[in-house]
């Protein structure tokens, strides 16, 4: 509301007028001062009645002003002066009150501002003292956390310690232990090496024992040994004193119980192990308890190859009759089959290194066929029983059907054995399947078979009867072993004299014919006399015959050339004067003699 005073009149009227009516006070066409509408009539009522009080003094004093002039134009003046100077100063009055006024509104404006803003920040307070005593609890639940935890640390950091000493104290007891356990093994090896040492001693002093014993005998009996001491084989008793005897449990030590892991192979007659014993890798055969022929291998290979020592016959270290098991050197290259055969992607042979094994072969059947007082036959040589050690010579296993015979008994018409051979038809003697006599020759005829498949590469099944009908050796070589026909001839020649079907018509194995496949192998490493070769083959010749024109050829190729209607010299190109050809003794004794040397 805003207000101007001006006179007693409108006092009166803003006195007396409801408080919900407007009113406009108007003097000489100006509104003096208005009056709004208001519910508060307190305050109007204090606003009136103080201006009703200040006017009531004016009127007064406007009254004494009047009365006291005589003028009456005067007085009007006087009256209207002060009047307007009554107005002026109510104005001024008025719009002091309604500053004022303005001044109390915008106050209760600002304090209800203030009110609510007290209100926002007593609230905020409140969220603020919430917030921090859930940021408070929050923390000491993180304390505790953390001094729990710390706890937990001092504890697993107290464990730790307590467990790295008992570590040092375990490790530190771990070394003592393994100085002692290689101490230990230092001694065991010590004491096993002393053991066979002693063994050997004892062996060799009882096989001279029983060497003396069993000449004395046969001196004694004049020469009337028969047949049956030849095939009366026992058991490892005091006859068999030279092979160290194992026992059961030895063998499972080895073999950690005969695991599979351990497995070598398997056979007809039983199983072959890998082992460790005596301070060596050794192979144990272990035969059937139940099969009688496994038993007869068992008593055989104990005879004959525990009183053998040859470098390519396999060593047998010792048995166990307890298992029936034999244990012999291990061989780690496996059989010739294998390696013939390029089984698990193994590298060829080659020509030197088979030439080497036929060599070694002949060496050790020749060893064989000339024991004494009985020959050994083997009986089932094959490419499966001949073993290669790491530097690829062979060893010959297997001696289960091996017999021992006397010079005399190969002659007796009577002399038969009623085993067949084990070993693959192809390389059975034709004559003993006809006949059934088993000797030295048998071998000779599986020794060729064995040294045609050096050669080509091919399985035994008649290979015999290719290599006869062939006419191009070159097409029939195993092209991996990159042969030299020089060498390649003179085997091939060989083998299949050795595989002649009547025993009669194969050669021995003389120490002369081992000296000369001995030294084969290097013959392609020096010069070959010119005269030793053949004019026609451009080879050394094996049977020289000189021919009508002076010169020595190959009997061979020179029968051929005569054979395809040439009648002139392979030389001159002349007519010959005759066909007939005679042996050239001299230069085949020459060449024999060159090819044994070198």
């Amino acid at each position: 509301m805003k207000v101007k005073k001006s006179s007693c009149k409108e006092n009166y009227a803003a006195k007396h007028v409801p408080l919900f009516c407007e009113i406009w006070f108007i003097n000489k066409g100006k509104c003096i001062w208005t009056r709004e509408a208001s519910e508060n009539s307190n305050l109007l009522q204090g606003s009136f009645s103080s201006t009703s009080s200040s006017c009531a003094s004016g009127c007064t004093s406007t009254e004494m002003r009047v009365s006291s002039g005589s003028d009456p134009k005067v007085e009007e003046e006087s009256s209207y002066s002060h009047i307007e100077e009554g107005s002026l100063e109510a104005e001024a009055l008025g719009n002091e009150a309604f500053e004022g006024l303005l001044k109390c509104k915008t106050l209760e404006l600002e304090a209800m501002e203030a009110f609510s803003k007290v209100k926002i920040y007593e609230s905020a307070l409140v969220h603020e003292v919430q917030l921090r005593k859930e940021a408070e609890d929050a923390l000491n639940n993180t304390i505790q956390d953390q001094e729990k935890l710390l706890k937990e640390k001092d504890e697993v950091a107290r464990k730790l310690e307590r467990t790295m000493r008992n570590v040092a104290l375990l490790d530190i007891r771990a070394q003592e232990e393994n100085r002692r356990c290689e101490e230990a093994s230092g001694e065991l090896k010590l004491i096993q090496t002393s053991i066979l040492s002693l063994r050997q001693e004892e062996q060799r002093i009882r096989r001279q024992k029983m060497e003396a014993v069993h000449w004395l005998e046969r001196w004694r009996s004049s020469g009337q040994a028969g047949t049956a001491n030849c095939n009366g084989f026992l058991g490892i008793t005091e006859e068999l004193p030279e092979l160290a005897e194992f026992s059961l449990s030895d063998l499972q030590t080895a073999t950690c119980n005969f695991s599979e892991s351990f497995k070598l192979g398997q056979g007809g007659c039983g199983q072959v192990y890998k082992g460790e014993m005596l301070g060596r890798t050794v192979a144990i055969k272990r035969l059937h308890p139940n099969n009688m022929q496994g038993q007869s291998e068992f008593q055989k290979e104990v005879q004959v190859l525990g009183k053998l020592q040859h470098p390519h016959l396999v060593t047998l270290l010792g048995a166990c009759p307890e298992a029936w098991s034999l244990v012999y050197e291990y061989l780690p290259n496996g059989s010739l089959q294998d390696r013939l055969f390029q089984k698990n992607n193994i590298a060829p042979l080659t020509w030197k290194i088979r030439t080497r094994i036929v060599a070694e072969i002949s060496s050790a059947l020749c060893f064989l066929h000339s024991s004494k007082p009985e020959k050994i036959v083997h009986g089932d040589l094959k490419p499966q029983n001949i073993l290669l050690n790491s530097e690829l010579s062979c060893k010959i296993c297997e001696f289960g059907i091996c017999r021992l015979v006397t010079e005399d008994s190969l002659y007796q018409p009577s002399f038969h054995w009623s085993t067949i051979p084990k070993g693959s038809f192809p390389y059975t003697d034709p004559e003993f399947q006809r006949i059934g006599v088993l000797t030295p020759k048998s071998d000779i005829y599986a020794f060729g078979v064995i040294i045609l498949q050096l050669l080509t590469g091919k399985p035994p099944a008649g290979l015999v009867g290719e290599v006869r009908r062939t006419r191009k050796l070159a097409s029939i070589l195993d092209p991996s072993a990159e042969w030299p026909m020089i060498v390649a001839r003179r085997l091939v020649d060989l083998a299949l004299q050795f595989c002649e079907l009547s025993s009669r018509g194969r050669p021995d194995l003389t120490p002369t014919l081992v000296r000369e496949l001995e030294h084969l192998h290097v013959s392609e490493e020096r010069p070959v006399p010119s005269f030793f070769l053949c004019p026609i083959l451009q080879e050394i010749m094996h049977d020289p015959q000189v021919a009508a024109d002076g010169f020595t050829y190959e009997g061979e190729a020179l029968r051929g050339w005569l054979a395809n209607g040439r009648e002139t010299s392979p030389m001159t190109n002349l007519r010959l004067d005759h066909l007939h050809l005679t042996p050239n003794h001299a230069l085949r004794l020459a060449i024999q003699d060159w090819l044994c040397k070198y």
